[in-house]
């Protein structure tokens, strides 16, 4: 047994004694009742278990949790798709992340699968922009670029690519 300290949707979790075995996405389930993140291919291909990591120099990546043992987020700080929405002190939703609100104004997804993944990958990149803006002419590129490698079987991709390039195009700061 291991012992894993992390900060999940900036709550403190453990110590915990773990098994190096776990997974975190079955983690993020069975030992904290998150969810929302999906398994999909359990090959780390689909990219449906996709989480945040917030590093300690101060940037973000996106990690797959179906390849991942929970022990390689020993002390690091992760945002799974119940972290981004802000919420009042009773816990009630109070408003959603820009990039949440855009996908559900375009109709992005239809059985949902697809969604924390293809969401948590889209507020990374929204966040990207905010430091470094792109050239309008490259938003497209980018966007495809940042989310290519998203597997979704219902929708085609359209919705989720066309609800980032409203959000990035009309959202002050992130075009130049």
């Amino acid at each position: 047994m291991y012992t894993l300290n992390l900060m999940v949707n900036g709550r403190k979790v453990g110590p915990m004694p773990i098994s190096e075995e776990i997974m975190m996405i079955e983690f993020l389930h069975e030992y904290l009742n998150l969810t929302g993140t999906k398994f999909g291919c359990g090959l780390g291909q689909c990219h449906a278990c996709t989480v945040i990591v917030d590093l300690p120099n101060g940037k973000s990546e996106t990690r797959r949790t179906c390849i991942s043992s929970a022990l390689t987020f020993n002390n690091l700080k992760i945002r799974t798709i119940e972290g981004h929405a802000s919420k009042n002190s009773k816990g009630e939703l109070t408003k959603l992340h820009p990039v949440q609100e855009a996908f559900i104004k375009h109709y992005s997804f239809q059985c949902g699968w697809c969604t924390s993944g293809f969401t948590n990958e889209a507020i990374k990149f929204y966040e990207d922009l905010k430091k470094t803006p792109i050239k309008k002419e490259d938003v497209e590129t980018q966007i495809e670029k940042a989310l290519g490698e998203h597997l979704c079987r219902c929708t085609g991709y359209k919705k989720y690519y066309g609800a980032m390039k409203d959000l990035i195009i009309s959202s002050k700061g992130l075009t130049v």
